[in-house]
């Protein structure tokens, strides 16, 4: 079938790490173009595209099928309804929007225009969390008590990324590192009950929110989720305790690492995780109580954009679906909430 033309809407580093080198080497699309406003860093690299300076131009060709909106956070309500009122299909990175309404705008206008909308949630794609699910799919854990996991850093700076620091709507860490512990949640255990959470800047001089410790009810269990900048010395990212064991896995998907290396995506041993980081299962198997290490699934970004493929060409399901990028935001509006009232909010 004919290749899905797709472009760009930025070339920093979401455009450079995470989309481009899965677009040029998935033999299903064709990396058209790229919007730069004043610079050729795309067009230097890939010598085949065409580089646009405007939105409005890159929407007037034609020949564009796909187009990836992966610019600050604050635009991508505004930039999403402009392509798809242009007709064109649409991936949007995280976070879908800045609130629910937006959202909800986005996904009836996308139905009304008969275009393809999904959100770019790559962490599902990771390999301590395809693991973890893996896991829980498989039942080692007998019934979740409760899952707490973590996305840290140490980095008590401000980002060089100026929009990042501005305090402008879905900005700071809740959306940023927030949305893919949220997604991740909502995948392995639906939708919560309610929501309480502690928001908090612990940076100097820091106009937006670096810290977020939110829990979500469920019926039978708890999710913790938790993010700072100041963890030097970081606790696993994934910890799950049920009623027959437990499991404890690091964050620790290295694609991230290997695409900021140059390493292309799909070659030997992509996305397979050093053994020292194999996860560790303590649990009960055929009545004996077993403590083991467990071999880590191999992550794979390629994934989301083989779903885009098969959603556009062979009217497969996309990976991710606009009202599931709007339950994120959904919890995130909650956690917001709860913040500044300091009680839980129900959903």
């Amino acid at each position: 079938m004919k290749p899905i033309n797709t472009a760009l809407c930025s070339f920093g580093m979401s455009g450079y790490v995470f989309h481009a080198p899965f677009i040029e080497v998935h033999p299903g699309f064709n990396l058209y173009g790229v919007w730069e406003r004043t610079k050729n860093n795309a067009q230097a690299k890939y010598p085949n595209i065409k580089t646009f300076r405007s939105l409005e131009e890159m929407l007037a060709d034609q020949n564009i099928e796909l187009v990836v909106v992966n610019t600050p956070s604050v635009t991508h309500y505004d930039f999403t309804k402009q392509v798809i009122n242009s007709g064109k299909n649409v991936i949007v990175e995280k976070p879908f929007t800045a609130t629910v309404q937006q959202a909800e705008e986005l996904i009836k206008l996308a139905k009304e225009k008969n275009v393809t909308l999904t959100v770019y949630h790559n962490r599902r794609y990771d390999s301590d969390f395809k693991t973890v699910k893996k896991i829980l799919n498989e039942g080692w854990l007998g019934e979740i008590v409760e899952a707490e996991i973590h996305y840290d850093r140490y980095d008590p700076g401000l980002s060089y990324k100026v929009h990042k620091e501005m305090p402008t709507a879905a900005v700071g860490s809740i959306y940023d590192l927030g949305s893919h512990l949220i997604d991740q949640a909502l995948v392995l255990f639906g939708m919560p009950n309610a929501v309480f959470a502690d928001l908090h800047t612990y940076r100097p001089n820091s106009k937006v929110g670096d810290y977020f410790d939110i829990k979500l009810f469920y019926g039978t269990h708890r999710v913790i989720l938790k993010s700072s900048y100041y963890v030097r010395e970081a606790l696993p990212g994934n910890i799950l305790n049920g009623t027959k064991g437990s499991f404890i896995k690091s964050k620790a998907d290295i694609q991230e690492a290997e695409l900021q290396a140059g390493k292309i995506p799909g070659s030997k041993d992509w996305g397979a995780e050093p053994d020292k980081e194999k996860g560790l299962l303590h649990t009960e198997k055929d009545g004996k109580i077993i403590r083991e290490q467990v071999p880590t699934v191999n992550g794979d970004y390629m994934e989301y954009y083989e779903g885009i493929y098969q959603a556009l060409r062979n009217n497969g399901s996309v990976p991710v679906t606009g009202t599931e990028g709007m339950n994120v935001i959904r919890v995130i509006e909650a956690a917001l909430e709860s913040n500044k009232d300091r009680k839980v909010i129900q959903l």
